[in-house]
This record gives structure tokens, sequence and C-alpha cells, in this order.
């Protein structure tokens, strides 16, 4: 919207956000499709009628309930392009003139979007980082929190009242530095500290380079030219990014995953280093099939073993040229692939190593390529690794208030969400070692009494792989969402079954509405969607 420039928009401020609806949104991730339970609720959500009448006529059923399922409609969009951009304005931040403010936590998948508006907007901008995740800073999770609130009403007194708050005085990027911490899946508080930097980029920030070694070691000069293999295994990478994890969230023990993926560690630290920014792997690779994607992490190797994920990011082999217009890898043929990891801030301490881990899947997150394969990375011949390493200065620190506790809201209450993994998170894994076949499921649950009733949902949602025929992968889920009213009880039903194989996505998907125990409408939608270099 701010964009557009309409005459009436002077000031936004955008949490959590992002501004590249194809490379970081929920439906295709750097490039690869992701399938979630987000995609039934949300499109159940879109198929309901608002409250508090939540009135069903025709009208209803024409606009909200009858229409496509918000899912079909993207997964038709399987490569960037003009779909993608009438919403997505990352190749022209410029039109942005308006006073901006961006916030955006290190356990959220959007977080990209913080330095690319504070290094392109011309006009009046300000960015906060901190640790949250897909969240509020004021209800964080993990935390520390702050009151963003208050700094959200120094920016509009200051751009809608003309009212001198300070807040233009004060640098430009408040960033909350990260300290190491021990992997997840659960941190009640991620350690670190805040300061101010006068925005991005920041120019004392210096690449530290860092070449894979044959002895799986990463040092300071390039090795003589060798070429290190990996079997393709499409069922690992829960470790690293769950269903939902968008390269956010706090990430489980790499261990498992690298087991299966080629690694390089760094000697023990002599001292602490401090990395802010996107590191970046450069790698050069080929592989023996038509369709291959990379992951390259960079993680935090503990003395005791442990293994902390600091950042990552995937790479669509096909999109090597151009995502706008991918082509088929030919088998054999070497290549170079840049992947800038997502937007990451951590102190390695001393003692600890550092590691890049590179592989081909990371499912369930992302949608595994169809044939088996071995990729090569050829090491002496350009491939590294490159750290934005910051140099010490003392800099001013943020005295941001802590978070204040939000006023009640008569009627309301969250209810008790009873047994559930937590939303998207995987309750069991089962692996087959005899077939190699591998089913993730993830199940939530929950709801919220208002003035005029109550709500309650529950979704369970299955992916299915198997390694030897990895284009055979599927997802199964249901959502329900009930809603009971004085007199009347509506009950929104969504079943989604999505597969592939080599060379199509199968698409089915049934919504259903009853009243007090009558089912009022019932629509499927059945559909083969070619693999657009997915």
């Amino acid at each position: 919207m701010a964009a557009r420039n309409p005459p009436a928009l002077k000031a936004i401020i955008a949490v959590d956000a992002t501004e590249d609806l194809y490379q970081e949104d929920v439906h295709f991730m750097d490039g690869i499709m992701h399938v979630d339970s987000w995609e039934m609720s949300q499109d159940l959500d879109n198929a309901r009628p608002g409250a508090p009448d939540y009135r069903i006529d025709e009208a209803y059923f024409r606009d909200r309930f009858d229409t496509d399922p918000w899912m079909l409609t993207y997964k038709n969009q399987q490569r960037d392009g003009p779909f993608w951009d009438r919403a997505s304005i990352r190749n022209r931040l410029q039109d942005i003139r308006i006073p901006a403010f961006f916030i955006g936590g290190w356990y959220d998948g959007y977080r990209d979007s913080v330095p690319r508006m504070l290094a392109n907007l011309k006009g009046p901008v300000k960015a906060i980082m901190g640790a949250w995740s897909h969240a509020w800073p004021h209800d964080p999770y993990p935390n520390p929190g702050m009151e963003w609130r208050y700094e959200a009403v120094r920016w509009f007194d200051q751009w809608l009242k003309g009212i001198d708050t300070g807040i233009v005085d004060e640098p430009r990027f408040a960033v909350y530095v990260r300290n190491w911490h021990a992997p997840g899946p659960y941190l009640a508080y991620a350690p670190g500290t805040w300061r101010y930097e006068d925005g991005w980029p920041i120019a004392r920030i210096r690449d530290q380079i860092l070449f894979p070694q044959d002895d799986h070691t990463l040092k300071s000069g390039e090795p003589p030219a060798t070429t290190h293999l990996l079997r393709y295994v499409p069922s690992i990478g829960i470790e690293a990014g769950g269903p939902v994890m968008w390269w956010g969230d706090v990430a489980h023990d790499q261990r498992p995953t690298d087991a299966f993926s080629l690694t390089y560690d760094s000697e023990p630290l002599a001292g602490d280093t401090e990395i802010l920014g996107l590191p970046r792997a450069t790698l050069v690779v080929s592989t023996d099939a038509p369709r291959a994607n990379w992951m390259a992490r960079l993680s935090d190797v503990a003395p005791d073993g442990t293994v902390t994920q600091v950042a990552g990011a995937a790479f669509n082999g096909n999109h090597r040229l151009s995502a706008r217009a991918p082509s088929a890898i030919v088998p054999g043929q070497q290549f170079t692939i840049d992947i800038d990891m997502h937007f990451t801030s951590w102190v390695f301490p001393k003692g600890h190593r550092i590691r890049l881990a590179v592989n081909n899947a990371q499912w369930p997150m992302l949608w595994p390529t169809p044939d088996p394969m071995t990729t090569t990375l050829r090491l002496g011949n350009g491939t590294r690794l490159s750290l934005p390493v910051v140099p010490f200065e003392q800099r001013p620190v943020p005295a941001f208030l802590p978070p204040a506790a939000s006023p009640p809201m008569p009627g309301f209450e969250t209810l008790d969400a009873g047994t559930s993994s937590g939303y998207g998170e995987i309750s069991s894994v089962d692996r087959n070692p005899q077939t190699g076949a591998a089913t993730a499921t993830a199940t939530n649950s929950g709801g919220s009494r208002f003035p005029w009733g109550t709500e309650r949902y529950h979704e369970t949602i299955r992916h299915d792989v198997t390694d030897s025929e990895p284009g055979k992968a599927s997802v199964l889920g249901t959502h329900r969402m009930e809603v009971e009213l004085p007199g009347r009880k509506l009950l929104w039903e969504a079943e989604l079954s999505f597969k592939s194989d080599h060379e199509n996505f199968y698409y089915n998907y049934r919504r259903r509405l009853s009243e007090n125990g009558k089912l009022l409408r019932e629509k499927t939608w059945t559909r083969t969607i070619p693999r657009d270099y997915q």
C-alpha cells in the first residue's frame, strides 16, 4: 500500500512482514514448494462469514464458501513472475517515500525484509530486530520482549501529529545480538544484548572467507581441487526446519540432519566471533538428475558436541539461471550457486566451532525433488563460506520499556488447547529403515471465547515420503472449526490430499458446512497440476 503512495497514507509500521511473496512467504520458500497446516486453516477462515452474525445466505456461498481454495491458486504459480509481482515490491522499494518503521525477530521466517528496507528506502526509516519468532514483541516467544507499542505511538505522533518525540534523533537500527544457546526445540529466553547501529549496511562489517577442505574442516586457505559426493536422502531435514519453521523458530540439534549431509568444521575458536548479516555459501555443484535442491546451513558446534543452527537457506537448482524461467539441470554439468542464508545475528563463543553443512532435502518443510540422485560438491574451485564478522565497537544501547500488560477485553478468553503438539510442530516421526518410508505427523487444537460465542478448532496434518521414490510424496490433512452460538452450532470442515509423482501434483480438497448437525453445503476441488521444476 505504501508503494502506491495514496495521499492519505502518511506513515507505516510493519511487524514480522515481507515484501517478497514468492521467495519468502508461506507458499514457496527459497523458490521451493511448501505445504503445511496453515494453508488449510487459513483457507477455512477465508471460507467463513464474519462474526458476530455468521450470516449464511446465497451471497455468502457465492462470495466465500464456493470460491477456489487459496492453496489451489498458489500451487498453480510455481515460478516467480507477474502473479507474484502484483503484490511484491522487493525490486521497487524506492517507491515507498513515506516514513516507514519495520520490526522483525530472529526466529521469524520473514526477517530478511528488515535489512533490505533499511538499505533501500529513501524516506525516513527505522527498524528493530529482536529475539522473538512470528509474534508481537510485547508478547514474545522466546523472551526477551519489549514494549513496541510505545515506540509505535512515538513514531505516529512524530509523523501524524507533528510532535517532536525524539525518535528520529536516535540511530535507525536497534538490534538484539544473539549469544550462544543450546539447540531447541524450546527456548524460554534467548540470551543476548541490545545495541543501536546507524543503519544498514554496517560499515565496519568485514567478510571472513572460509574454505571447506578435503578433511571436512573449514580453513582460511583454498584447498587443492577435489570432489565430495552426497547421496540424496529425501526424508532428512526435520531438525533443520519443521513444516512451518520457514527458516525461523528454534531449531533442534542439527546432528541427525548433519549425519546425512556434507559437513565442514573450523578449529575451536581462539576468541568470541560475532556475525551479523546474511552468510553466503558459494557452492560449485553438479548432480546426476535433472532436478535438485541444495540447502546450506551455518551452525555452532559446542564443545559437548551439540549443534545449534545459526542460519540457513535453500536453493532450487532449476532456478540457477532464473526463478522466472527455470531450466533442467544437465546431469554431470558443474555450475556455481550462491546461497545467501537468511538474516542472522550470533556470537560464536571461544572454544566453539563454526560448521557449514550442505544437503539436498529439508523435509517436510520443502517438497522433495522427484529423482533419486547423487550430488557432487567441488572443493578448491571457488566453493567457500563468507561470514559477515562484526568487529567490536562501543555502541549506544536502546532504552526500551519492558512489555506492559495488555488491557483485558471483556468477554474474551483463550481456551485450553487440549492435547496438541503446538502449531505446526511435529508430534511424531515414524521411519521404516528397510523401505526408507517416513511419516511425520502434527496436531493442533485450541479455542477462544468471545462475547457472542465460542470458537474451537482442531487440525491434523501428515507428511509422507519414501527415500527410494521421492517423487511420491504426500500431505494429508484435516481442519475443523466449530462455532457455538446461543441456540446455534456451526461446523466448518476441510480435508486436504496433496500428492505428487514424477510429473504432477494431485490436489483434492473438500469443504463442508453443517448447522446444528445438518449438512448445509459441501464442495470438492480435484485438480492435476504439472510440476513446474519443483
